[in-house]
Formats: structure tokens, sequence, C-alpha cells
């Protein structure tokens, strides 16, 4: 089997986690969380970091630290994982749904301005499958609404949207480290920004609401979002491994890119874009299956799963969910869903895998 995604873990992690355990410090205190914490965000072109227990709970810290309240909208694309409007309804707000552009499947930027209301707090945009929304363009409009912006930054670890770090434009930055990620503590999470009481709110928020200066008086209602030394161990080799593991994806996506070249030219399929201004990381190696294919999305999946190639659809729209689904149409995010496929993303794939991949796809047809 070809798996979707695994990790690329190394002997600097098992050393670091080791230290860490022969610290004694192997909870949510240890040198490793702050150094985590440095590293991560310096990569990142930002002041400060706040390292949490996954990409959920970061999103969470950052709306909660903002204020989002009861009665407050924020807006979000329908066409992201789940948890990307899950975190609005935490915190008592209602997520309002936008869709996606067509051409590089992030947030449509043109569709925002039609839903913002005397409500609307805070945008929620998604770097989607590693590649970067149109942040200068959303910015803008944030800044002309007074608007909050919250990057949803989990699957696009070093993209660069206009020669800028994805996740150091908004107010606050948010990232996972899942197992599947570019780079992984296991479950995880980051939020970064340069503001410097939002990080100090987040890190207050992220251990009980407790004051930092007087040990158990909580003034204001908290969370237990920490993460662990252990975690954090494995966060700081990675951190190191960062840019490496970039350039790696990308020569995966331009081996697939070659690979796949013929069955594009005839309009069987669309590879994973990316635009002029922005440099994708392809967490995931994404395609459209178009009408000329001869099989379903699901029908693919299914057979090269029989190949011993592991694959995954795209998200489902949000809005199709039935927590969520109102009727509301979004017509591109409901097409790119139903055509997209994710192929194997691993920054452990050869090229040799690549091209048996591209050849099992192409015996399809």
């Amino acid at each position: 089997m070809i798996p979707i995604y695994e990790p690329s873990l190394g002997e600097e992690e098992v050393e670091n986690v080791l230290r860490a355990v022969r610290s004694g410090w192997i909870s949510s205190k240890g040198k490793y969380i702050p150094e985590f914490e440095d590293a991560f965000a310096q990569y990142s072109g930002v002041a400060q970091g706040v390292a949490c227990s996954n990409g959920t709970t970061a999103l969470h810290l950052a709306l909660t630290a903002l204020g989002i309240k009861k009665g407050d909208e924020v807006i979000v694309p329908t066409l992201t994982f789940v948890s990307t409007a899950n975190v609005v309804l935490f915190t008592g707000a209602t997520p309002v749904f936008v869709d996606a552009d067509p051409t590089y499947w992030c947030i449509d930027p043109q569709k925002i301005e039609d839903e913002i209301s005397k409500r609307t707090k805070a945008i929620i945009p998604v770097h989607l499958y590693g590649n970067p929304c149109d942040m200068r363009a959303i910015m803008k409009i944030a800044h002309d609404h007074g608007l909050y912006v919250v990057e949803d930054a989990a699957e696009s670890h070093g993209a660069l949207c206009h020669d800028k770090m994805t996740g150091s434009f908004g107010d606050i930055g948010c990232y996972s480290f899942y197992g599947n990620k570019i780079i992984t503590t296991g479950e995880g999470g980051m939020c970064v920004t340069n503001n410097e009481h939002l990080a100090e709110a987040m890190r207050r928020l992220r251990d009980h609401g407790m004051d930092p200066n007087k040990k158990y008086w909580h003034d204001r209602l908290g969370f237990n979002y920490r993460m662990t030394n252990l975690q954090a161990a494995i966060g700081v080799a990675q951190v190191k491994k960062l840019k490496g593991l970039i350039e790696k994806k990308r020569q995966i996506a331009a081996w697939y890119g070659t690979e796949l070249e013929d069955l594009a030219m005839k309009d069987l399929i669309t590879r994973h874009p990316e635009t002029r201004w922005a440099k994708n990381v392809y967490w995931m190696y994404s395609l459209l299956l178009n009408e000329l294919f001869p099989l379903t999305r699901d029908e693919v999946i299914t057979r090269l799963e029989v190949e011993g190639i592991e694959t995954r659809p795209f998200f489902y729209p949000v809005h199709t969910l039935p927590w969520y689904n109102k009727g509301e149409t979004f017509p591109v995010a409901e097409a790119l869903s139903r055509a997209g496929i994710n192929l194997p993303s691993s920054a452990n794939l050869r090229k040799n895998d690549v091209r048996t991949i591209a050849e099992k796809i192409r015996c399809l047809i």
C-alpha cells in the first residue's frame, strides 16, 4: 500500500523525546515548549507563538482571545475541514459560508463582501490543501470593514502569498501539527501573532484562564488546551526540517504534474493549481476529475485502493453537513468537492511511486 500520508521522523525527534522523558518534564512545562514556539514563530515571520493541543483548539483560542461571542457572525469558506466552522459555534457565534474560487479553490474574496453584515466580526480564510488564499484582497476587505482575520493555516506551513508567509497576514494565524501535516507533533497546534496582548491572552486561556502571577486564581473562563513537552520536543526537531520538507513536497508536485500532463492535456483532469502570486506547499497533491473522465471520483478511489494506492476525497462542503444544512447552495464548492481527490502526498514518496500512481490512474481510462 502506498499510504495517503506518513510522517517524516528521524533520530533527532527520538533523541529530543528521550531528553524530555529523562528531564521529568513530560506534561505542559519544559524547555521544548517555548523553544518550539519561538522557532516556529520565527520561521513564520511572526513575533509570538502560542503552542496548544491541536489545530482546532488553536482556532478556538484565537476567536476567544478576539472576543468573538454569541450574536456575532464569522465568515468562513464552505469548502474546508469541519473544525473551521465548528469553532465559530464553540464561541456562540454564527458561521456565514462563502463559496470557493474556481481557479485556486480557496475562499472567493469577491463573494466575501456580499456576506458582511452589522454582526460580522471576523473572517477565517483557509489555505486549502497547501495553496494560499488571496490574502491581499481579504486583508483589504477586513480593513475596509473593521474585521478581524484569523488565518486557518493548518495545511499550509511555509506557503507564500505575495512573498509573505501564510499565517502572518491576519491578527492571528492558526496551525495544526497532526500526524499527516507537513510537520507534526502527533497532535498539536500553534497560534502565531504579532500582537503581544493577544499572545498573552491565548497563553492564559489555554491554561484554564489562570492568572500567571497568582497561582490557581482564575478570573475568566479558560480551557485545558496545552501542548506537552514531549510533543514540543518532536516539534523542535521538525521545524529544523521544514524547509527541506517543503522543497521535497514541491518536487513531488512537479513529478505528479509531469506524469499526469497527458491526462490534463486531454481535459480528463485538472491538476493542483498554483497562482502567479503564491507558493503552494502541496500539503496534499490534489486533482479534479473532469467530466470527460470515464469514472466517478468515488469509483476511482475504490479502484486505486484495490491497486494498493490510498487516496481520499475532498472535504464535503460544510453547508451540506446535517448540523449546518439550511438548504443553501454554493455551486463552485459543491462541484469541487464532487470532483476532487487527494493522491498520496508524503514527503517520503519516491519518483517511482509517483510514476506508479500516475500509471494506475491512466489504466482506469
